[in-house]
């Protein structure tokens, strides 16, 4: 083999044919001259969510440029439109319909939070656009313009604290329910109340507390969980914190030696773009739920990271959840937009329903018709470098549930 070859530039990379979930064609169709199909991207890149969300919108640009690679779809170019609504919830509603109605996408990949996601639902619906949000959230809701590729509480939150209940998990007597005040915790810990007191823990035994967003002064709160867990039960934190506070928890927990094996945390909100920014050695062997870790050994697995690689160009970035969730969602899409052979909205949402991926997790995951996922359900450990060791994940992929059964008005549904 000749020596001294320049290196493969990121394009020649992501066009490369590879095996598996990602193979691309060995000769790519050309690119026609059509209008292109324009791809919203609607991520906080400034304010308290920019930590996490960031590193969705480069998940975003990168599948875009994969699939330009590829030949685009129907022959057209894909260009993306990329907003920052700057972790402003009302600001959310505004780009979004500057999306679609001034720059006309044809879909949109964006939202983290909650609330920025009730923000800019009513705009989707009205002018029938297309979202593929990419968070874990609280459920109770399903919208025709909203394909949700994150988890509902049944594929991340109840399964995580029956682990913490269970003997893996330390057998958890209390819960500290710890969470950033909006729609996600709240409703979340409703749930999980529900769920808590159906396995004989009572209301007693639950201790819940919310602050807002970049919160950072932890030490009050932190103090009055070792009291509670100095009662004489055995205690375990669920967090729900999101965005940049999640930094100045968890350095508290190290500042008043909280150590996982006396009183474990598991974080719903927490990966591996969150712990790159600060010393995880005193968090090791704390958890966090989450339907795909960086740490995966799976063939596609292997084949995002090495797309990430090639076009991130920093070794330090990583990869989480959010970001699989977001590059599910992408594919999801284009098959169905090769499917129906348009980017009509209403043809591609029809063109959705049943569609598959091979998932960088190592599962095949299904797109439902409740506009939910199949999803696996992990429990990870986190390590000193900031990764995670996984402990525990579901046999298969788990249907969504996002009506969830412990919240009485929902009693009957029927899904």
């Amino acid at each position: 083999m000749p020596k001294n070859l320049p290196p493969m530039s990121r394009r020649a990379l992501l066009a490369a044919p590879v095996a598996g979930a990602f193979a691309a064609p060995l000769a790519a169709p050309a690119i026609g001259q059509t209008a292109p199909i324009r791809v919203g991207v609607l991520h906080s890149l400034s304010g308290t969510m920019a930590i996490s969300e960031t590193a969705l919108r480069d998940t975003a640009l990168m599948m875009i440029e994969w699939q330009n690679a590829r030949g685009g779809l129907l022959g057209r170019r894909l260009e993306a439109v990329v907003v920052d609504p700057a972790s402003n919830w009302p600001l959310f509603a505004e780009k979004a319909r500057e999306l679609l109605a001034v720059s006309r996408v044809d879909v949109t990949f964006g939202c983290w939070t909650s609330v920025s996601r009730k923000s800019v639902l009513p705009v989707f619906e009205e002018l029938n656009g297309l979202l593929f949000y990419p968070v874990q959230y609280e459920g109770e809701e399903e919208s025709r313009n909203i394909f949700y590729t994150g988890a509902a509480p049944n594929q991340q939150a109840i399964p995580a604290v029956e682990y913490l209940l269970g003997p893996d998990g330390g057998n958890a007597k209390r819960i500290a329910l710890l969470g950033t005040d909006y729609v996600y915790p709240r409703t979340t810990n409703r749930i999980l109340r529900g769920f808590l007191n159906s396995k004989g823990i009572p209301d007693a035994d639950i201790m819940e507390e919310y602050t807002p967003f970049g919160h950072s002064d932890w030490q009050g709160i932190v103090a009055r969980v070792k009291r509670f867990a100095g009662e004489g039960k055995k205690t375990a934190i669920v967090s729900t914190i999101n965005g940049d506070a999640n930094v100045p928890f968890y350095r508290e927990l190290g500042n008043q030696g909280i150590k996982a094996e006396d009183i474990p945390s598991v974080a719903f909100s927490v990966g591996e773009e969150e712990l790159a920014g600060i010393d995880a050695r005193p968090l090791v062997g704390h958890l966090a739920a989450w339907n795909y870790f960086m740490s995966v050994q799976s063939p596609a697995n292997t084949e995002f990271l090495t797309m990430w690689r090639a076009y991130i160009r920093n070794p330090r970035r990583v990869t989480n959840d959010p970001m699989e969730a977001t590059l599910i969602g992408f594919k999801m899409w284009a098959q169905a937009v090769a499917a129906a052979r348009t980017t009509s909205v209403d043809a591609v949402r029809t063109a959705l329903y049943g569609q598959k991926v091979q998932a960088p997790s190592g599962y095949e995951v299904e797109m439902f018709r409740n506009h939910h996922l199949s999803k696996p359900v992990m429990i990870g450990e986190i390590q000193a470098d900031g990764q995670f060791n996984i402990v525990s994940r579901t046999p298969t992929a788990i249907q969504a549930q996002n009506w969830s059964p412990f919240i009485p008005e929902n009693a009957n549904r029927r899904r």
